[in-house]
């Protein structure tokens, strides 16, 4: 982070490290404070241990990575289904530490403004001595390097859905500063958080108008084509109205073959860590997929009913993580298979896949009114809705053409909207740096935070995460459930 100081929002300078320091015992931890303590988590913290047995509480929250704790209706109407029977879950109180026991390794933990409940999955943590702020025993759960410290006590094949057992858990070590030490990194680190969020909700208001401007670009050029004086026809298609009179209207079920994907069993270690990219609703973040964060064996594809699909395809979103009514689009530049929240088209001869890739991201509009939610509340887009759909397409090379133009006609808005990106990205990490050095710590913040003005936080002010962290955290929800499920089988 130190080439990127110069666009850090208003930050303090000039801190220093602590005059004396010791070794904590700890190898990943180092070197803290010399009148700091080091204690096992379970001697600053305890479960809270009540159940909602009579269900008098009825406000259910939730616990979304990058949000934190919140009641569940500002979800939206997204993820999954609270339980019917309440009278399972736990009791959370103001000031509870509430931590995913599947998810807390990348970061799945919140503090609760909130009195209310939640799945059994969770574990609801409070402070064992008044004296501990427990602000700052929440943003040491948020350190990086303590969560990437428990995948040697998960349990599980994959880190990102290992569970850590309390009892476990409860033995890691802690660092402790006196408790007047613990405000002021509390302060400290909030304020940090406050400009760092206005800084990071002025980039995704830029992001947001780039974004719409490249769309209208796109929009234009695959519905009308590059000629400005070419003959017009109705096409008779209330959203897509006039088009090139020489192009064609064809459905999508005739613009290639439609394969559907699976997820081949967790537990079987043969079918993970293999060379075929595995394709989920959490990759389609870019318009070209060319890797993926979970990749699978080519046992997985003889002995299931996974199918490969070849480079040059369209990939789609149909299930789940379909926020903001959006439904995302990529193609893929080699073999790759997907989950059972995706389709694939594998293009027919005549049809560019990156021609009907963009057509199909300009289209969104004709998608929202075939996007529906199933039971659990899942936004969903049946294959059945959109396969009959019909588009109009120009001759193959016209198609070709009208890539290559788009190509030069979005490349700065490309490169400023990945500029901003860039700049996001660089403050989620200066973010996690500081909240990590100065609670462990490796920076001395308390003549820092002793000077700041007494601030509250901003009324409607902007989340951390974006729609690609809101997504990762409904799919935290949903292994959550899955927990709570398997737990009920046993």
């Amino acid at each position: 982070m130190a080439d990127a100081d110069h666009r850090k929002p208003g930050m303090i300078y000039g801190l220093n490290p602590y005059p004396a320091m010791k070794d904590s015992g700890v190898p990943w931890l180092g070197e803290v404070p010399e009148h700091w303590e080091v204690k096992p988590l379970g001697a600053l913290l305890r479960e809270r241990g009540e159940i909602n047995a009579r269900g008098m509480i009825t406000a259910v929250l939730s616990v979304l990575r990058g949000r934190g704790v919140i009641p569940y209706g500002e979800k939206g109407n997204i993820g999954n289904k609270k339980s019917d029977d309440i009278t399972r879950y736990k009791i959370v109180r103001p000031g509870d530490i509430v931590v995913n026991s599947m998810n807390v390794i990348i970061g799945s933990v919140g503090i609760s403004s909130y009195t209310g409940c939640l799945s059994p999955v969770y574990y609801v943590l409070t402070p064992q001595l008044q004296t501990d702020n427990p602000r700052y025993l929440n943003a040491y759960f948020q350190t990086q390097p303590f969560q990437r410290s428990l995948v040697r006590i998960g349990k599980g094949i994959l880190a990102h859905r290992m569970r850590i057992p309390m009892e476990l858990l409860k033995r890691e070590a802690f660092p402790r500063p006196p408790s007047d030490e613990q405000a002021l990194i509390a302060r400290f680190l909030d304020h940090a958080d406050r400009l760092i969020r206005r800084y990071v909700g002025t980039k995704r208001r830029l992001i947001k108008l780039l974004e719409e401007q490249k769309q209208a670009v796109i929009h234009h050029a695959v519905t009308r084509g590059l000629d400005p004086n070419v003959r017009l026809k109705d096409s008779g298609i209330g959203w897509l109205g006039d088009i090139p009179e020489h192009w064609k209207l064809v459905k999508l079920r005739h613009c290639g073959s439609i394969v559907g994907g699976m997820t081949p069993s967790m537990s079987e270690s043969s079918f993970w860590g293999g060379d075929t990219l595995w394709v989920t609703p959490k990759d389609m973040k870019r318009d070209v997929i060319e890797d993926t964060k979970l990749k699978v064996t080519a046992a997985a594809v003889a002995k299931t009913a996974l199918k490969t699909v070849p480079a040059g395809s369209v990939l789609m979103v149909v299930r789940g993580m379909i926020l903001a009514r959006r439904v995302p689009v990529a193609t893929n530049s080699g073999p790759v298979t997907i989950n059972q929240d995706m389709k694939a088209i594998i293009p027919a001869p005549g049809i560019s896949s990156k021609f009907l890739a963009r057509l199909l991201s300009s289209a969104q509009s004709a998608f929202v009114p075939l996007i529906d939610e199933a039971g659990h509340g899942t936004k969903r887009f049946p294959t059945e809705r959109w396969r009959d759909l019909a588009f109009a397409f120009p001759p193959e090379e016209e198609q070709i053409r009208i890539v290559a133009c788009l190509r030069g006609a979005t490349v700065q808005l490309d490169r400023a909207i990945n500029e901003a990106n860039s700049q996001i990205s660089l403050f989620h990490e200066y973010r996690a740096r500081l909240i990590a050095d100065t609670v462990t710590g490796k920076i001395d913040v308390r003549e820092a935070a002793e000077a700041l003005p007494e601030t509250k936080d901003e009324p409607g002010a902007v989340e951390l995460t974006d729609d690609t962290d809101v997504e990762d955290a409904l799919d935290d929800e949903s292994e959550v459930e899955q927990a709570e499920i398997e737990d009920a089988a046993l």
